[in-house]
């Protein structure tokens, strides 16, 4: 519909008419048209701007003012002609439209208040601070099928076989053809019996038969280093969703426990009324 109106040129001689509108510093309540006694300022051409898709900020300035514009004034004239009452389908839309956007606005409200410098920082003391240093690791292995090829890798390395080079050739995993690297993982990141024999052995050193639900491993370790924790600028977005969900929950508790809600219960709430969209039509 909006590129309808973008095309319309029905209505261009209302746009930006009289050169008054245009002589002050420009603010939301400018008024950048005026169609019988009704004012579009160009707050109202910013709000419908923020709403439009995002293959709308591909267009040239000059067009998508016009459009929107021209889409406002439009909107006006039909809105002044409209006679007699809204249809009851009009008027329900109109609530949850007005209850969506006054709910919209406090939820902003919330959000906003909940997130400040002091409440980022304790929420990310509260859950990195505490934390033990947690050691990462980096290993190689060899997947095979039966624990009697294990041991014979194994055997072969011990005796200074090439490690990768037996990967390569034998492993069934999909970390054969780059040698068997696995690359970092904690706990938690592999099967326990894999995790428990990977983090038993030094640096170096290289398992026996260790056996999985995928098969039979053997293990090298490569490397061992401390998890570094996050610094508060890399998690604030991830705290500030927290914050403001934790903060809207609980204000919505609080309202909920202080109001009087009742839900229809039984036949009356039947699930199926959802696709009774028959009972909208006059």
């Amino acid at each position: 519909m909006f590129r309808q109106f973008l095309s319309s040129v029905a209505v261009a001689t209302l746009a930006l008419g009289a050169p008054a509108m245009a002589q002050d510093a420009p603010s939301r309540d400018s008024v950048m048209a005026m169609v019988g006694e009704t004012e579009i300022t160009l707050g109202h051409i910013l709000a419908l701007r923020a709403s439009l898709p995002e293959q709308y900020n591909q267009l040239p300035p000059e067009v998508l003012f016009r459009g929107v514009l021209d889409q406002l004034v439009q909107q006006s004239l039909l809105m002044q002609a409209l006679e007699g009452t809204l249809s009851p389908l009009a008027q329900l839309r109109l609530d949850n439209e007005r209850r969506a956007i006054l709910a919209a606005e406090v939820v902003t409200r919330v959000a906003g208040e909940a997130v400040t410098d002091a409440a980022l920082q304790a929420a990310y003391d509260a859950e990195f601070a505490g934390d033990e240093e947690e050691i990462e690791y980096r290993a190689a292995h060899i997947l095979v099928e039966t624990e009697e090829e294990a041991a014979r890798l194994a055997a072969e390395i011990e005796g200074g076989a090439n490690f990768a080079a037996l990967a390569q050739e034998h492993s069934i995993g999909p970390s054969g053809p780059s040698g068997g690297e696995l690359g970092w993982f904690s706990e938690g990141m592999m099967v326990q019996e894999f995790f428990d024999a990977a983090s038993a052995l030094k640096v170096g050193a290289v398992s026996g038969p260790v056996q999985t639900q995928f098969g039979w491993h053997v293990i090298k370790l490569e490397e061992t280093r401390i998890k570094e924790r996050p610094t508060l600028d890399e998690v604030r977005p991830e705290l500030t969703e927290t914050l403001q969900r934790q903060a809207l929950e609980a204000y919505l508790a609080t309202l909920e426990s202080a109001t009087t809600v009742e839900r229809a219960a039984g036949d009356a709430a039947d699930p199926e009324l959802i696709n009774r969209l028959d009972l909208l039509e006059d």
